[in-house]
């Protein structure tokens, strides 16, 4: 018999026993030039020393990536695990869904945990959205004379939706129409976004979930050497580079992209590079540890094309009705800020007041990039549900396509 639309899982005994991650970094900028495997490495062998697990007891890796950033994106997973200290003998997996990579990566570590096939999972997401490459799909066979030369920005070409034939900004700008959502709204949302973030830099709120990074070679016995190298004058890197003060005015003064629209550069995603890595583990096995957060459920689910920023809503209501749970009992949501038109549609149909939603900003103000970010919102919402001794929290995504996702996590330091 057919069950409610979409894919819900649910774990009784399964952690998140660790998590960091590198600083986002605006696209062009000092992670440029770095390979999204070498990110991933250093953010898995910085997990495993900040919590004192060892490599070896990983039974699984589990590992996500958007952009072909290199010539060996292939063996992203693999690579990462070997090279982070993984055995030889642990297999590893991609994972991609897009914008909702990154909880699917937490998704599959779940199933595995609860099903028995794993005590501990790696789960890695890595993206480099400057290496995105410029790209020809139609020449393997050589250049004919006076044919068109095909070669594209694969970033660029990656936002249009070939199904519906609209670049993901239109699809915010839909959203903006069915909700009556004008510009200042949008621009007020990005502002608030914007002044979040700065002031949780400035208090070093992100310091607690960031690793810095530094030039650094990964030898591994058998293979060639490979290693994280900054620009010149670089040498170290600390804090999330697009984090600034940005005024409602100042966003205001911003040219639409689609004429007449909501959407600018300034009140959208920022696009930057960044890695993050989580230990997903039986909670048997760690009898004496303080996990991060319980994970108790993820959705999976399915919104027309051309509102797909609305799918977290979806997302969201799966998850809450297989969970017995209401809106009320969620303490704090993290929601991917893909357009200020699209998390204010979410928002308000949703009806969560803004003082539980992206208390520290979103991607408007810290970047968004792509793979990792469902790791990082996880991350985040953990760490705020122990700040404030907060039972419950949601984060979510949008993807692309037409799709939501969504992960309830629990606080296991919860106090009445």
């Amino acid at each position: 018999m057919r069950r409610g639309a979409g894919l819900h899982s649910a774990f009784d005994e399964v952690c998140l026993v660790d998590a960091l991650r590198t600083p986002w970094v605006d696209v062009g900028g000092a992670l440029a030039q770095v390979s999204p495997i070498d990110l991933g490495i250093a953010a898995a062998r910085g997990l495993f020393a900040r919590s004192g697990i060892d490599a070896a007891e990983v039974d699984s890796v589990i590992a996500g990536s958007m952009a072909q950033a290199s010539f060996d994106a292939y063996f992203l997973p693999r690579h990462i695990g070997l090279y982070s200290g993984v055995p030889l003998g642990v297999p590893a997996l991609a994972v991609q869904r897009i914008c909702g990579t990154g909880f699917e990566i937490l998704r599959q570590a779940g199933e595995q945990i609860a099903q028995g096939a794993a005590g501990l999972a790696l789960c890695v997401a890595s993206e480099s959205m400057s290496r995105s490459p410029i790209a020809a799909y139609t020449h393997r066979g050589g250049f004919r004379l006076g044919a068109p030369v095909e070669f594209k920005d694969f970033l660029w070409e990656a936002l249009f939706d070939s199904a519906v034939g609209i670049d993901m900004l239109q699809t915010a700008e839909n959203l903006a129409q069915c909700y009556g959502i004008g510009r200042e709204a949008v621009d007020r949302f990005a502002a608030l976004s914007f002044a979040r973030a700065l002031a949780a830099a400035q208090e070093g709120w992100f310091a607690g979930e960031i690793l810095p990074l530094q030039r650094a070679r990964f030898v591994l016995d058998g293979c060639r050497e490979r290693g994280l190298e900054l620009p010149r004058g670089v040498e170290t890197l600390t804090r999330d580079s697009h984090v600034r003060a940005s005024s409602f005015e100042t966003l205001q003064a911003l040219r639409p992209v689609h004429a007449g629209g909501v959407q600018t550069a300034g009140n959208s995603c920022a696009v930057v590079d960044g890695a993050a890595a989580a230990l997903v583990g039986a909670c048997r096995d760690f009898p004496g540890a303080r996990p991060l957060a319980w994970l108790r459920a993820a959705t999976a689910c399915g919104v027309p094309p051309e509102l797909m920023g609305i799918g977290p809503v979806a997302a969201i209501r799966l998850l809450l009705e297989r969970s017995g749970l209401g809106l009320a009992d969620i303490g704090r949501f993290e929601i991917n800020e893909a357009q200020g038109a699209q998390i204010l549609a979410v928002q308000r149909e949703l009806e969560i007041d803004t003082e539980r939603l992206n208390v520290h900003g979103g991607a408007i103000a810290l970047g968004h990039p792509l793979a990792a970010t469902g790791l990082r919102l996880t991350l985040t919402l953990a760490r705020q549900l122990r700040a404030a001794n907060l039972r419950y929290g949601v984060a979510a995504a949008c993807i692309g396509g037409g799709q939501g996702m969504a992960v309830l996590i629990e606080n296991p330091d919860y106090r009445r």
